[in-house]
């Protein structure tokens, strides 16, 4: 297990639209008092946005977790929730299952991974259908 500098945990809950933003706000805020390089902050707040919409829009609720180590900087998103049936196709710019709900509010346009793994160092997703999704997003700090 990894020396921990810093482990966060923001509860996220399904369709809590109006808190859009709040956890990854939180994590901006935390990591820029740090003193993290702009570079890699501004990497990490498009990644923890996307990661909450996630949980938002697609989960029947979750958490969305910040661990940083000396090394590096990961954020974690786990849900209860359907799973994704086929993950190479959910990787696709412009694919969504939104809801009609999500989608007049803006949300939802397919680009929500996409931008969360063009933006990590590393990238990895498990889902199972029926029981939910762990993304997990690994930041390297500059030295």
């Amino acid at each position: 297990m990894a020396d921990y500098i810093i482990r966060d945990s923001y509860p996220v809950q399904t369709a809590a639209y109006e808190s859009a933003g709040d956890a990854s706000a939180s994590i901006k805020r935390k990591l820029k008092q740090l003193g993290i390089d702009s570079a890699i902050l501004r990497r990490i707040a498009v990644a923890s946005y996307e990661a909450e919409l996630n949980l938002i829009i697609h989960s029947q609720g979750g958490e969305l977790i910040m661990e940083m180590t000396p090394q590096c900087i990961n954020l974690i998103s786990k849900d209860v929730g359907p799973g994704i049936a086929d993950i190479s196709q959910a990787l696709k710019e412009g694919y969504s299952t939104a809801s009609e709900e999500a989608r007049d509010l803006g949300f939802g346009a397919g680009m929500g991974l996409p931008n969360m793994k063009r933006n990590a160092d590393t990238f990895d997703i498990e889902s199972q259908v029926g029981v939910g999704t762990t993304i997990k997003l690994g930041f390297q700090i500059k030295r």
